[in-house]
């Protein structure tokens, strides 16, 4: 690739590395968060060390310069950057790239909740309550509590009720994060540095995405405890059921979209098709059955006989 070209490149990527900090800020920020590993991991792919640094140093002096929050929020989504570009750099299989970039961005987000609680004195359920609170003061402050939305925000028992379950959903609210941050984060680099002339490794095509086998039986394990702890005031395992069960429902989907894609090739549809089923699959829970058959059995072996 044209050394100049690259020069220019990275300068620029730098210049919206800025833009992108500054954003968070802004009410752009629910936005341009998901975005901001993007820099440091095509910066970090498409440079040596040395200029790396040369690149990111300025960025974040900057930053220091407007206020300390912004060299905070600087470093913090650096590290995943890091470490998903250093992996780029190996040319290491996309679902590893991803997966380390997942467990790096939730140990972070550990480090900052431990670190915010331990020296900062956070306490994340006054913060809970306080943003349900925000929330429904509007509703009631307009009159709903005498309507619908009063018989479900209105009373201190629903609002309780409200902060107690966004409270259980603390995790998988974490891992859902990290899952969107990384995902975007690849979806965006692989193209940017293949047009830099840097060949990054492809996910495996939808029709061959398979989830292991074992989250049948993790599945079964949550069930049973969903029912075992209906009436329980035992709140980790509540918590295990409230984050376990969504995030299983999750991997399921991606197993029966999987699926339809596969039956799409070996069928020779339209790929438009199995694109189209994501949308009962979401809107429709009973659809995960599909995705639970798939993983239980060898529905891809039974349809792939029949071809022949």
């Amino acid at each position: 690739m044209n050394l100049l070209k690259l020069r220019w490149t990275t300068a620029a990527w730098s210049i919206v590395y800025l833009l992108l900090l500054l954003s968070l800020q802004t009410v752009f920020s629910i936005v341009t968060a998901f975005l901001l590993v993007l820099p440091v991991a095509i910066l970090f792919t498409a440079l040596n060390t040395k200029s790396f640094i040369a690149h990111v140093a300025p960025v974040w002096l900057i930053a220091l310069l407007i206020s300390p929050i912004y060299l905070i929020f600087a470093i913090y989504f650096a590290i995943p950057g890091i470490v998903m570009g250093y992996l780029y750099r190996k040319r290491r299989a996309a679902m590893q790239v991803l997966k380390y970039g997942i467990a790096t961005m939730l140990a972070e987000m550990l480090l900052l909740l431990l670190i915010s609680t331990a020296f900062f004195q956070l306490n994340l359920s006054d913060y809970v309550d306080e943003i349900v609170q925000i929330t429904t003061a509007p509703l009631i402050e307009m009159g709903i509590e005498n309507g619908v939305g009063g018989q479900l925000l209105g009373t201190e028992i629903d609002t309780q009720l409200i902060k107690d379950q966004t409270m259980r959903m603390v995790p998988f609210a974490m891992i859902m994060s990290a899952l969107l941050m990384t995902v975007v984060t690849h979806a965006l680099a692989r193209p940017t540095l293949n047009s830099l002339g840097l060949s990054v490794p492809k996910l495996k095509p939808a029709r061959e995405w398979r989830m292991p086998r074992s989250l049948i039986w993790y599945y079964l394990l949550i069930f049973f405890l969903s029912i075992a702890t209906m009436d329980s005031d035992n709140y980790f395992m509540n918590m295990v059921v409230a984050n376990g069960m969504p995030l299983l429902q999750i991997c399921f989907m991606i197993q029966a979209l999987g699926f339809f894609y596969f039956l799409a090739y070996e069928r020779k549809w339209h790929p438009i098709i199995p694109l189209l089923t994501a949308i009962p699959i979401v809107l429709f829970p009973p659809a995960l059955i599909i995705g639970i058959l798939d993983l239980a059995f060898p529905l891809r072996q039974a349809f792939s006989k029949n071809k022949r």
